[in-house]
């Protein structure tokens, strides 16, 4: 069999990198790319004036992809294998921090890696490559987890119909491909209008979420950058879609002391020092040439906060509005 074609990263073109570089100027020192993808922030950073960049992927495919070009930068580049929950072991006293989040364009375009409703392959959707698949997911969970994870995590309001048809058709014949998920989805639900998304999507985001412990991943690498970041390092983040971004900003909010008091009367309670200060109280969005440049940027936002001298803490994730399911996945 004929080795897969793998997409050109020299094609892809990373979202809102410009605006990101201009929150964020002037670039100096080390920084941490925690999602390293096809290396567009990374060498933005490095075109910017960062001295070094550490680049983090749990994508094996990833490293792979940037040997053409990765030695252009000698050891202003580095690549660490892992997950950037964990970047304060990678790293200390960084002066930025990167986050692209979701699944990047190079994974979507390879139909062997499953993550795509519009190209059939093995319902796979797994970004390190092991562990559990989104097959064994929908063919092993229990019909109450799976309805729980697309609406949790996808925000399907057709979530219980769509796990009854998984649960009814896996009982026929297993489930392990993305075109006959998306079948079973599409069955469940009215035919999209023009404009709007395929009915898939929330299906497919919500199982990439859990098989990835997204989520989860999120938190920890919020807090992890907290305890990475020097004195006016700056944390630069962007996501995709609505849950992402409440929890992002609902992190910067905590840590920048701007939650308030949920009742007026109660009695003051002395607060620690915040860890950060707000860039700005509103998301950075798309302008109208990134629109059409790349229409995958339109639901992207990006917030920014800099660390300031005062100890890294910790914060409960179910205050910055972190899902929590009833079940385990499996």
């Amino acid at each position: 069999m004929a080795a897969a074609a793998r997409p050109d990263t020299d094609s892809h073109i990373p979202v809102l990198l410009r605006p990101l570089l201009a929150a964020v100027a002037p670039v100096s020192g080390v920084w941490l790319d925690g999602t390293f993808g096809a290396g567009g922030y990374t060498r933005g950073l490095l075109a910017a004036g960062a001295d070094r960049v550490i680049g983090v992927d749990r994508d094996p495919l990833a490293f792979e992809m940037a040997a053409p070009w990765a030695s252009e930068y000698g050891d202003r580049l580095v690549m660490q294998a892992g997950v950037f929950s964990r970047m304060d072991e990678y790293a200390q006293d960084l002066d930025g921090v990167v986050l692209d989040l979701g699944v990047s364009s190079m994974q979507l375009d390879l139909a062997e890696r499953g993550f795509s409703f519009m190209k059939d392959g093995p319902l796979d959707m797994r970004m390190s490559q092991d562990g559990v698949s989104a097959a064994d997911l929908v063919n092993e969970s229990t019909e109450e987890a799976i309805a729980d994870i697309l609406f949790h995590y996808g925000e399907e309001r057709a979530s219980r119909r769509i796990a009854r048809a998984i649960v009814r058709e896996r009982a026929l014949a297993p489930i392990t491909t993305t075109l006959r998920l998306t079948e079973i989805i599409e069955s469940c639900l009215p035919r999209p209008k023009f404009g709007q998304s395929h009915p898939a999507t929330r299906s497919f985001q919500a199982l990439r979420i859990a098989v990835n412990a997204e989520y989860d991943e999120l938190f920890q690498g919020l807090m992890a950058a907290e305890r990475a970041l020097k004195p006016g390092g700056q944390l630069a983040v962007v996501t995709f879609h609505s849950i992402e971004d409440r929890m992002v900003k609902r992190f910067f909010q905590a840590r920048a002391g701007k939650t308030g008091r949920a009742n007026r009367y109660a009695p003051e309670i002395a607060e620690e020092a915040p860890q950060f200060t707000l860039k700005s109280r509103k998301a950075i969005g798309p302008d109208d040439q990134e629109l059409e440049e790349n229409p995958r940027s339109r639901s992207a936002k990006l917030r920014v906060g800099i660390r300031t001298d005062a100890p890294a803490g910790a914060v409960d994730a179910r205050s910055i509005g972190m899902p929590q399911l009833k079940e385990s996945l499996k």
